[in-house]
C-alpha cells in the first residue's frame, strides 16, 4: 500500500513538503505510527492512499462487557461480569438456569440497563442508536407470522430497521442460510429446520457485525445442527461477530473459538476448549492391546512409542485424551442444574 501526505501546515500556493510512505497491506496502528514519527512534531495531512484502505485507529470489539452489574431490589443477576467478543470471533456462553446469560443479552440488546458496568456493541454503549444498528438478535422461542412467506417476513424486518438492501439483500440472505428455493413458501409450511434457518437471515438483515443466538439448535435433529453449525462457521468466514447462547456443550465445543461460563452472575471460567481442558492421560495401541497411561501429556507420546518399539511391540496408534467441555462445564458450576 502506497501512502502519500504533506508534512506540515499547508498554506495556501505555499510550498509544502510531501512524503509518501510505503506499507505492506492494512499495516497496524504501531507499524504507521512509527513511519511518521521520524517527521517530528508536524501536522501530518493524509492526501491520498492505494491499493488498500488504511486504518489509523484501533477496530473496537464487536461486543465489550466490563465490570456489568445488575440487580432486581435485593437479587442480583450480574456481579461483576467481564467478556469481550472480538471481530470475527464466535464465542459460547454457557451456564445453568439463572446464572446471568439471559440478562447479559438483554443488556447488549438495549433492552435493559445495568446498575454499574460497561456494555459495548462496536463502541457503541448498549442500547444507543448505533449499537442496536450493528447487531442482530435471533431468540430461543420465535415465533413468525405463518402466513408470511420467507420473502415477506425479510422485507418486513429491512423495514424495522430501515435497510436499503431490498431485493438483493433478501436473495443473498435467503441464499446464505440455504433457503432459496423456500423464498415463497409460507412459514407455516416450513421445517422446524427450515424456520431455524430463516430467524438467523432476519438477525441478519441490516448487515449487523455482531449476531446474538439464545439456543440456535436446541430443536434440531443432527442433520439440522450440522447446518446450523456450517452457517455459523461460514458468517465468521465473513467477519461476523457471534455470540452463542447455548446447552448443547458439544455444538459449543465444535463451532467456537472461546467460552465463557457463568455461575451467580460471574464469570467463573473462559478460555479456548483447548485452554480450559485438563490432560486425562494418554492410549497407545499396539500389537497387544491399549496400553494406557494415566500421566501423560503430549509431549511424553514419542518417547513412549519409542521404549514400545525398542521392546518389540507393533504400534498402531496414540491418542492424548484431555477433558470435554461438558466436564470442565460440571467441574466449573458444581451441583448446579441447567
Amino acid at each position: 500500500m502506497l501512502l502519500r501526505g504533506v508534512v506540515g501546515r499547508p498554506v495556501d500556493r505555499a510550498p509544502v513538503g510531501r512524503a509518501a510512505l510505503r506499507l505492506e497491506r492494512l499495516a497496524p496502528l504501531e507499524r504507521v505510527d512509527a513511519r511518521l514519527r521520524r517527521f517530528g512534531d508536524r501536522s501530518f495531512l493524509v492526501a491520498a492512499w492505494h491499493e488498500a484502505e488504511c486504518t489509523l485507529g484501533p477496530v473496537p470489539a464487536a461486543l465489550a462487557v466490563s465490570g456489568l452489574v445488575k440487580r432486581y431490589g435485593n437479587v442480583g443477576a450480574l456481579a461483576g461480569v467481564d467478556l469481550t467478543v472480538e471481530r470475527g470471533e464466535l464465542v459460547g456462553l454457557l451456564g445453568p438456569n439463572g446464572a446471568g446469560k439471559s440478562t447479559l443479552v438483554k443488556i447488549a440488546c438495549g433492552l435493559g440497563r445495568p446498575s454499574a458496568g460497561r456494555a459495548e456493541v462496536c463502541g457503541a454503549r448498549a442500547g444507543t442508536r448505533d449499537a442496536r444498528a450493528a447487531l442482530g438478535y435471533l431468540a430461543e422461542f420465535f415465533r413468525f407470522p405463518g402466513w408470511t412467506s420467507a420473502d415477506e417476513l425479510l422485507e418486513l424486518h429491512q423495514r424495522l430497521v430501515a435497510s436499503d438492501g431490498g431485493v438483493r439483500e433478501r436473495g443473498e440472505l435467503l441464499d446464505l442460510v440455504g433457503l432459496t428455493e423456500a423464498r415463497t413458501r409460507r412459514v407455516e409450511e416450513m421445517s422446524k429446520g427450515m424456520q431455524q434457518r430463516l430467524g438467523i437471515a432476519q438477525a441478519l438483515v441490516g448487515k449487523p457485525q455482531l449476531l446474538l443466538l439464545d439456543e440456535p439448535t436446541s430443536a434440531l435433529d443432527p442433520v439440522g445442527r450440522r447446518t446450523v453449525r456450517a452457517l455459523l462457521e461460514e458468517l465468521q468466514r465473513r467477519g461476523v461477530s457471534v455470540l452463542l447462547n447455548s446447552h448443547l456443550l458439544s455444538e459449543v465445543e465444535l463451532v467456537c473459538d472461546r467460552v465463557a461460563i457463568l455461575l451467580g452472575g460471574k464469570v467463573v471460567a473462559a478460555g479456548t476448549p483447548g485452554e480450559l481442558a485438563s490432560p486425562r492421560g494418554g492410549e497407545i495401541e499396539t500389537d497387544r492391546g491399549v496400553a494406557k497411561y494415566a500421566d501423560a501429556v503430549r509431549e511424553d507420546v514419542p518417547q513412549l512409542i519409542e521404549r514400545l518399539v525398542r521392546d518389540g511391540r507393533s504400534v498402531f496408534g496414540a491418542r492424548v485424551l484431555t477433558s470435554t467441555l461438558e466436564e470442565v462445564y460440571v467441574e466449573a458450576v458444581g451441583g448446579e442444574t441447567q
